[in-house]
């Protein structure tokens, strides 16, 4: 079976996208973790099916690249919208699209040349002070879960190790989390590192991290502003805007392709 595919990339989160609108497409979970693997698989942090909606104008269906399907991915949802916008499935005024992920709907808006901004779901689940394996967590679920942890020195944290042994503590996650590790540069802005789960690495970037990372940071008293700016690995950055009452919340940032092609699978 020989699939086309996009190669996305949302501020360094990277996915590979395929126009299944018109439902032609099964792929298993070995599959899809097969063409997400490295070196052996196009490789990417996820697959994302853009599927139709008997709602809105299309569905994200989203795997993790270990094969199987994903809580809400923010980098994904940006990325999901521009390869609509690019592929011609017709947006509302503005460019704006409407779509579900996960029973949920979400608005995205893209803005100019491979620019995205995405309405975010309300946070759940704040936790503070979180004593796991000695270390200082925090947590919130964004459309996805995410342990917060303060640090100094951004660049020397072992991020896989750390975050590895914290993402499997089920006692305290019992879903399991992400991990996000965050040095805060200003009254507005923060960088961040983040684990993901599901990826089982770090990653580059990661959207719901940084929105738990501004959301969980001004709610501390460590950022001022309801606008933050958000460093991530590969270096791009990420805007996090929000209402004082976390109601609204939208995450902009960069998405575009990086390439296309097909793979021939079993």
């Amino acid at each position: 079976m020989k699939i086309t595919f996009s190669k996305l990339s949302g501020a360094g989160n990277d996915f590979i996208v395929i126009d299944n609108m018109d439902l032609s497409l099964q792929l298993t979970p070995v599959q899809i973790g097969e063409l997400c693997t490295r070196k052996t698989g196009i490789g990417a942090d996820g697959l994302i099916l853009v599927e139709p909606s008997t709602l809105y104008d299309f569905s994200m269906n989203y795997h993790n690249a270990d094969g199987f399907q994903g809580s809400m991915c923010g980098n994904g949802g940006r990325c999901a919208a521009w390869f609509a916008f690019v592929i011609g499935i017709p947006a509302g005024a503005d460019n704006t699209y409407r779509f579900e992920a996960n029973g949920n709907r979400y608005d995205a808006w893209v803005t100019n040349a491979e620019t995205v901004k995405l309405r975010m779901l309300a946070p759940e689940e704040f936790r503070n002070d979180l004593n796991v394996e000695g270390i200082v967590c925090h947590s919130v679920n964004t459309g996805s879960p995410h342990a917060i942890i303060y640090v100094s020195d951004l660049a020397n944290v072992k991020v896989n190790e750390t975050g590895h042994t914290i993402r499997h503590r089920t006692d305290i996650f019992p879903d399991g989390t992400n991990v996000n590790f965050i040095e805060i540069t200003s009254q507005d802005s923060l960088s961040i590192r983040t684990f993901e789960r599901g990826v089982e690495n770090e990653t580059l970037a990661c959207g719901t991290g940084s929105v738990a990372a501004a959301l969980m940071s001004y709610r501390l008293g460590k950022i001022r502003g309801t606008t933050v700016q958000v460093k991530v690995k590969s270096g791009d950055t990420l805007q996090v805007q929000f209402s004082e009452n976390m109601n609204e919340i939208f995450l902009t940032g960069p998405a575009k392709i990086i390439y296309e092609g097909s793979v021939t699978i079993p």
